[in-house]
């Protein structure tokens, strides 16, 4: 199993106002600036991360298809992650990676629907279909989605006809972008 990196931000958010109510303590020997000083620290970092991330996800969420297509995948994911929450979804993202096929779980009105995202510059194959299929049974979803900004070989549409597999392709894509710009 690999090891989980440590995060930077997460780190900061811990060193910083400790290293300023350490200082503080050794500059005053007064317990009370100190503890003073790391939570005012500490309340300055996360109201800054607060602030940054409800910025970034508002940016991400107006993005249309011709940013859609700078994105890496896991921005796409976030960006799709976004979308369907605006739409009533209750998300829950799997991990980056080992996540059995599916990326999104969304869930509302008592039904569970697995999506995988492909921000391709190619059509999507074959492959997508199959691992959303599997996400499908692992997840007990009661459907399967596989969403992308490009479009799918005649394979992968087939077999996902063959399966149930909804297929959002970069036409529907731009369609639900503009709905949801006009609402």
């Amino acid at each position: 199993m690999a090891k989980k990196k440590d995060d930077p931000i997460e780190q900061a958010i811990y060193i910083f106002p400790l290293a300023a109510g350490g200082i503080t303590f050794l500059m005053t020997f007064s317990v009370r600036s100190a503890a003073i000083m790391f939570f005012g620290v500490l309340v300055l970092i996360v109201s800054s991360l607060f602030l940054y991330y409800r910025h970034k996800n508002r940016k991400l969420s107006a993005s249309g298809i011709m940013q859609v297509d700078e994105m890496s995948g896991k921005q796409f994911e976030d960006f799709l992650r976004l979308r369907y929450e605006a739409n009533g979804y209750k998300v829950r993202q799997t991990p980056y990676r080992n996540d059995f096929g599916a990326d999104l779980i969304l869930e509302r009105d008592r039904q569970r629907i697995v999506v995988q995202a492909k921000r391709y510059k190619s059509n999507v194959g074959i492959k997508a279909v199959q691992e959303i299929v599997a996400a499908k049974l692992h997840y007990r979803a009661d459907a399967a989605w596989v969403v992308t900004n490009s479009g799918y070989t005649k394979a992968a549409k087939k077999l996902a006809s063959s399966n149930g597999v909804r297929l959002v392709d970069r036409t529907q894509l731009i369609h639900i972008l503009l709905e949801q710009k006009a609402s």
